[in-house]
Order: structure tokens, then C-alpha cells, then sequence
């Protein structure tokens, strides 16, 4: 009986995150805390601006409530659950006790996090359904967390070899690392280019391979919700 009643939560769970995310507010939610983290709250943290873990602590909360609803295996769920969790005891002890290996190790754990949520971000968007405007914010978001994903790799780069990539003025702690590297990162992504420049081989690879994923990106996924979108149409 107690094993029956389990499973009967567990498959009631799954029913609300799967109605939560098969509308607009799963992807739109996780859209708007991109940009809000992104744009105000991530360039403006150098400053000594609050608000970072709050919308940390969001995209944790979405991100393993999508893996909860896919289509997925119980090991691909429980990884993410596992990496997101040491990605956030990683970070919060380098802030309590910074550490390079800390560092290091939160920015590699941040990485694979990032493309976790991406892997996340596209199967909600690709799953099977008409295609509506979540759709595309889906698309929005999975580049704003590609764009991060690289910045957490130029962040690894940079505190494993430093020097790695030239500042105009150099970051003086951990928040203006970050700062400029996620500037830096979506200058390259979006080929906008920026007045900070790779110097390491390995950041020049990193920073030419997120050049390329910037302009394949867009067209890919959009070419993808197009054909997606006719063929729904085509079906009687």
C-alpha cells in the first residue's frame, strides 16, 4: 500500500510538471529569468548589486522541474539532479572559502550544468505538440544559456592559465570576472566582438568554436520549429 501510494504522488507530480511545462509558463518563465539574469543582474553584480542567487535559485527550480517532465530516463534525471546540486555546494563553498581548485572546479561543474539546461530546454521544445510562441522563447533561451556555458569555460581558461584572455582593466574578484567574461562570451556569440581579446591557443579555439555556434545556432533551431510547423499542418 505505502509503495502504491508513492507511485500515485510521484505520477501526480509528473501530470503538473508536464501541464506546467507543455504550456508558455515553463519556457517563458525560464526566458524571462535569462534576460533578467543576464542584462541586469549579472552586469550590474560588480557593483554590488543583489539578486544573483534568488534568480540562481529560479532557474534551479525550472530547470529540474523540465527534467522531471521529459521524456527521459530515471539515470539522465537523477544526473542532473546530482550536477546541479554539486554545482551550487561548489560555488557556495569557493565563496566562503575561495580557493583556485574551488574556482576551477565551480566554473567546470557550471559548464555542464549550463548544457544540461540546454539538453532540457530543447527537449521541452521539441517534444511533440503545435508549435506555439513558447516554442521560440525555448529557442531564445537555449542560446542565452549556450552564451553563459561558454563564459563558465572562459572562467574555467582563465583562472587554470591565467593571462588566458586580455582585459582592458582586469577583474578584481570572482563577480568582475564573470561580469566580463558573460560580456565578452555573448560579444562572440552574437559576433557583436568586444574591446577584451584571447590570447591563450585554448581560449582562441573556444572563442572560434562559440563564433560558429552563434551563427549556426539561430537558423538551425528556427529552420528546425519551421519544418516541425509543416508538418503539422500537412497531417489531415
Amino acid at each position: 500500500m505505502a509503495d502504491d501510494s508513492h507511485s500515485t504522488r510521484s505520477s501526480v507530480l509528473n501530470m503538473h510538471m508536464s501541464e506546467f511545462w507543455s504550456g508558455d509558463l515553463g519556457l517563458t518563465l525560464t526566458t524571462i529569468s535569462l534576460l533578467v539574469l543576464l542584462f541586469i543582474i549579472t552586469p550590474l553584480r560588480e557593483a554590488g548589486l543583489p539578486g544573483r542567487l534568488l534568480f540562481d535559485l529560479i532557474m534551479v527550480t525550472l530547470m529540474i522541474s523540465g527534467s522531471l517532465a521529459v521524456n527521459q530516463s530515471h539515470a539522465a534525471t537523477a544526473l542532473v539532479v546530482v550536477v546541479v546540486f554539486a554545482d551550487g555546494a561548489i560555488l557556495g563553498a569557493g565563496r566562503l572559502h575561495p580557493t583556485p581548485f574551488l574556482h576551477q572546479f565551480g566554473s567546470i561543474l557550471s559548464t555542464v550544468t549550463l548544457l544540461l539546461y540546454v539538453r532540457i530546454v530543447l527537449l521541452v521544445m521539441f517534444r511533440k505538440g503545435p508549435i506555439t510562441w513558447s516554442r521560440i522563447q525555448g529557442g531564445v533561451s537555449a542560446y542565452l544559456l549556450l552564451g553563459m556555458a561558454w563564459a563558465s569555460a572562459y572562467q574555467f581558461l582563465e583562472q587554470r592559465y591565467p593571462g588566458s584572455i586580455q582585459f582592458v582593466t582586469a577583474p578584481v574578484d570572482i563577480d568582475q570576472l564573470t561580469s566580463k567574461l558573460t560580456y565578452f562570451s555573448f560579444g562572440v556569440l552574437t559576433s557583436l566582438g568586444s574591446d577584451i581579446a584571447p590570447v591563450h591557443p585554448f581560449a582562441r579555439s573556444l572563442t572560434l568554436s562559440e563564433a560558429v555556434v552563434g551563427q549556426l545556432c539561430p537558423a538551425l533551431l528556427m529552420g528546425a520549429l519551421v519544418a516541425m510547423a509543416m508538418q503539422s499542418r500537412s497531417k489531415p
